[in-house]
């Protein structure tokens, strides 16, 4: 380990620069809080993609290269745990918690196992029963023992339910019901670890309405756990989470410890779609636009006068994924694509956001992390071109999903915005 940081650092003493360049239900009581502090370290994998991609560009005399992936990997990221027996994770978890606690540091890990994980698409997989799943989850809980540790739970679970998959995926609502029940469950096995903060999925501000994602929320047990997390694997703009993110949780308030006539009724919420305060923008009725935060303010007036001023220990905290985020969404050129351009996947022109921190300035986000792993694939992108293999914006059949991508990752670390500098705090 010691012999690995020198050679990174090295890298950088060399001369190669400091910065990357380049082109419903009642709530129940909330749980003791878990806010990190705001000079939480969180922990950096010595041995991370990056670290060894910079080895190798080193090795190949690609000094740029090699600069940019030593700077990239003097960050902390995420590790994920997206399979294995119960016996297996919960090896896994307590061999991480314990580097983490011999570095000083907080790890950050995503639990990524549940059944019928991201509707079978690129990223499918998961435990084959929910009975699996909670024995899974519960090992991966007892591996964390007594340590600090954020446990970002299930990304997509929430936002990509199973009956949101397709029209016939979950025609009863049974799979949806046990989705549900293993989210419940995971809260409750990860919350009972004394150094645990649990963050649940709530998708992104270009995704679910508010009042929705407040309402699958309460139901998923956020009431116990310390909060949501938005933006993982996406990449939109920070503000526009954040603002997104506060609505949230003034929305969970309002339908669970609000005003009685509120009461169970996320609907009633505004939104990124609908601000119920019929502004005079041009738009049909009460509509705002989503993509024009601009218009944003009449939903944050509907909440003033509806919500007020919560209190503050009432109101849900959460977390911002900002790995990929730093040049804000993709918009496809107008009439390139006739059908899905898949913004979502391995989208041109991307740049690392804002550096991990649970110093954030903002009231309720407790952390700025990166939790998806920086270069790594979303998966064989076609943009919706019939038959098509080929990614038409890189001209290659894209890595699969979870690959690690070099060329991403150089990319993705000269875009980088702010600029990327080495973590002055790695030592």
């Amino acid at each position: 380990m010691h012999k690995r940081r020198l050679l990174l650092a090295a890298v950088l003493v060399a001369g190669l620069g400091a910065a990357v360049a380049g082109p419903a239900s009642a709530s129940a009581s909330k749980p003791v809080s878990r806010t990190l502090a705001a000079n939480t370290r969180f922990y950096v994998d010595p041995n991370s993609e990056a670290a060894q991609q910079a080895i190798t560009d080193l090795v190949h005399h690609q000094l740029g290269a090699a600069a940019a992936m030593a700077t990239l990997a003097s960050w902390p990221e995420a590790a994920w745990f997206t399979k294995g027996t119960p016996s297996q994770v919960n090896s896994q978890v307590k061999t991480l918690v314990g580097k983490a606690a011999l570095q000083g540091s907080v790890p950050v890990l995503v639990a990524y196992d549940i059944p019928l994980r991201d509707c079978s698409q690129y990223s499918a997989g998961g435990a084959q029963s929910d009975a699996d799943y909670q024995a899974w989850i519960k090992a991966f809980a007892q591996g964390l023992g007594n340590r600090q540790a954020v446990v970002i739970l299930e990304p997509d679970a929430l936002a990509n339910l199973p009956s949101d998959c397709s029209a016939t995926s979950d025609p009863d609502g049974s799979i949806t019901a046990g989705r549900i029940a293993d989210i419940n469950y995971a809260v409750g096995v990860l919350e009972a670890q004394p150094g645990t903060s649990v963050y649940l999925d709530a998708g992104h501000s270009q995704w679910h309405a508010t009042g929705d994602m407040a309402s699958r929320l309460i139901q998923a047990g956020v009431g116990q756990a310390q909060g949501f997390f938005l933006d993982v694997s996406n990449f939109q703009p920070t503000d526009q989470l954040d603002e997104y993110g506060t609505w949230i949780s003034k929305c969970i308030w309002f339908a669970t410890d609000g005003p009685s006539w509120a009461a169970g009724h996320t609907d009633y919420c505004a939104s990124q779609y609908y601000s119920g305060s019929a502004p005079n923008d041009g738009l049909p009725g009460d509509a705002v636009s989503p993509t024009d935060p601009s218009t944003w303010h009449w939903t944050d007036a509907w909440f003033d006068q509806n919500v007020g001023t919560p209190p503050a220990a009432q109101l849900t905290h959460f977390v911002v994924d900002t790995s990929r985020n730093g040049q804000g969404a993709w918009t496809p050129p107008a009439g390139k694509y006739a059908g899905d351009p898949q913004t979502w996947c391995n989208p041109p022109g991307r740049g690392v956001g804002a550096r991990p921190t649970a110093n954030t300035g903002v009231p309720l986000v407790d952390a700025y992390l990166f939790v998806k792993t920086i270069g790594e694939s979303d998966g064989q992108c076609n943009r919706s071109v019939p038959g098509g293999t080929i990614d038409p914006e890189y001209g290659i059949v894209d890595p699969a999903a979870g690959a690690w991508w070099p060329a991403q990752a150089l990319t993705l670390a000269q875009n980088a915005s702010p600029v990327l500098k080495f973590n002055p705090h790695l030592f």
